[in-house]
């Protein structure tokens, strides 16, 4: 093995072998994650806002904006969000040649998020609806955020432990 004219002691040629095999497992492991970084933030962006535009929708009189407007926000937003998931899951299908499938994720993991994110989304709006404290919004945005990266995490650290 050479490098620029000058011949790497054998030391010094397995040092580098194995410093290419840690960046080549550690690529691997960061391109084994389903969703690209931009769609990840994309999701975050998405349940942070939902909160907030339900708030709006569900609001007495128009807060902050009128109603209608609310509203088309958030089927301007939805379909924004399901258009960048057709070409996240299209890229991942290219990517690795297999459609992704939530199914197979742990359900103890899955079932609680299907379940307890949208109560908290819209057990927001409702709160917000009857005491007009806008604070149940933001908590939910925080915490719909929050629950977005660390599953987020989580779904990495699975894809990282198979083979």
């Amino acid at each position: 093995m050479e490098t620029n004219g000058v011949q790497l002691t054998p030391e010094q040629a397995r040092s580098a072998l194995a410093d290419t095999e840690h960046i080549r497992a550690s690529a691997t492991a960061l391109s084994a994650t389903p969703w690209p970084n931009w769609f990840f933030i994309t999701l975050t962006l998405y349940v942070a806002a939902l909160p907030i535009i339900y708030g709006g929708v569900m609001a007495d009189s128009g807060w902050l904006l009128p109603q209608p407007a609310w509203m088309g926000i958030m089927l301007a937003i939805t379909a924004v969000y399901l258009v960048l998931f057709v070409v996240a899951a299209k890229a991942w299908r290219h990517k690795t040649g297999v459609a992704l499938r939530l199914d197979v994720l742990p359900k103890r993991a899955t079932v609680p998020l299907m379940v307890g994110l949208p109560v908290l989304l819209v057990g927001a709006a409702v709160a917000f609806r009857i005491t007009g404290w806008p604070g149940w919004l933001i908590a939910a945005s925080l915490i719909g955020a929050a629950v977005s990266v660390g599953f987020h995490l989580a779904f990495v650290r699975l894809h990282r432990k198979t083979p």
